[in-house]
């Protein structure tokens, strides 16, 4: 261990737990919390009431004590509002997709993977014991080729918006692809749920694939709903064989009934103000705008997520606490935790900036911004 911490620490590569307080007072574009619903004062009411009366933890596995009724009517109405015919909660997004992954497959089964998928994605890969091939990102075509040279079933796993860059994944042409070739497509929607579509119902909804029997998303309770937890939506005979095969539902305790209950708050809040999504959008696209113009090498988002380029590891590491000094919290994103190798900051859009925000958090990204 102290021979891997070296070779760490002389690449720029280590990492630290940096605890913050409640009130930190800086103006946080780290954070996902798109929708501005994590201080909602009617969401943190409302996981505040849930832990009252169904207690502080689950207790137990959801096949032993650990589904409440709260969490059948946080999965109905999840269902309801994304278009799919049944939905089941897990303790987190990454506990949800290695599910999702390992039972829907088997011997025989070929996993196609973006490159540029999460790591929960990944290690879903990992741990199925299936075929695997890793395909170019966002790449149709790629895909097409991986489907047509294998003989069996096939599973095609992507992020909807992939969280280092905010670009999305050509889902409509991926599913017609998979059709093609009678693979599934499962789809994680951490990124999409809440922002994309006009009223925040995600990715597949948006381009019409929600409720398709060979169309599986996965997606967090995290980002955009504020609180904590995972989902997998599908038809009701997935969900079915998720509940009696999924080693992350059978053996993992069930989500705390505070997060269950601040989760069903913000989804129902959303639904009473669905203009939060396209603000959020709204927010990225002018981040994206003032920055490029300012003459910063910045991706373009198709959510909420910008990107800016950094010249190192450790220019990028001493870029972030610029920001963090002169009172702007940002994403810092070095390898391995991007494949492509290139470091950045990470910079994350929410409804509830004000143009004053946007103003500030640009200028001190540009005047904080290392030569190179």
């Amino acid at each position: 261990m102290a021979a891997q911490d070296q070779i760490r620490r002389a690449a720029g590569l280590r990492r630290e737990l940096r605890p913050r307080p409640a009130d930190s007072g800086l103006l946080d574009l780290a954070g996902n919390d798109y929708l501005g619903l994590t201080r909602h004062p009617e969401v943190t009411r409302a996981g505040a009431d849930a832990c009252l009366r169904w207690g502080a933890g689950a207790t137990g596995s959801r096949l032993v004590t650990g589904t409440t009724a709260l969490h059948a009517e946080l999965e109905a109405e999840l269902a309801d509002f994304t278009g799919f015919e049944a939905a089941l909660v897990f303790a987190s997004g990454y506990a949800a997709n290695l599910a999702a992954v390992t039972a829907l497959t088997g011997p025989g089964t070929l996993l196609v993977s973006d490159a540029a998928n999460h790591a929960s994605l990944i290690d879903g890969c990992r741990l199925s014991r299936a075929a695997t091939e890793v395909v170019r990102h966002a790449d149709p075509e790629a895909v097409r080729k991986a489907l047509e040279a294998h003989q069996g079933p096939a599973v095609v796993v992507s992020d909807t918006v992939f969280s280092v860059d905010g670009d999305a994944a050509p889902l409509a042409a991926l599913a017609a692809v998979c059709r093609a070739y009678g693979a599934a497509l499962l789809a994680d929607d951490a990124h999409g749920l809440g922002v994309l579509g006009d009223e925040g119902r995600g990715a597949a909804h948006t381009v019409g694939l929600a409720g398709a029997p060979d169309v599986v998303c996965t997606a967090t309770l995290s980002k955009s709903l504020g609180a904590q937890g995972g989902v997998v939506l599908g038809p009701a005979a997935v969900i079915e064989h998720l509940v009696n095969a999924a080693r992350t539902f059978i053996f993992d305790t069930g989500l705390a009934p505070a997060a269950a209950g601040a989760a069903l708050g913000a989804l129902r809040l959303l639904r009473r103000e669905p203009e939060r999504a396209g603000r959020s959008r709204a927010v990225a696209r002018d981040f994206h705008r003032r920055l490029t113009a300012a003459g910063l090498d910045a991706t373009a988002p198709d959510a909420c997520v910008v990107s800016v380029r950094a010249p190192s590891p450790e220019g990028a590491l001493a870029w972030a606490a610029a920001c963090r000094a002169a009172g702007l919290a940002v994403g810092c994103f070095r390898p391995p935790s991007v494949p492509d190798g290139v470091s950045r900051l990470r910079l994350t859009a929410r409804c509830d900036l004000t143009d004053r925000h946007i103003a500030d958090a640009v200028e001190i990204i540009v005047r904080t911004a290392p030569e190179g």
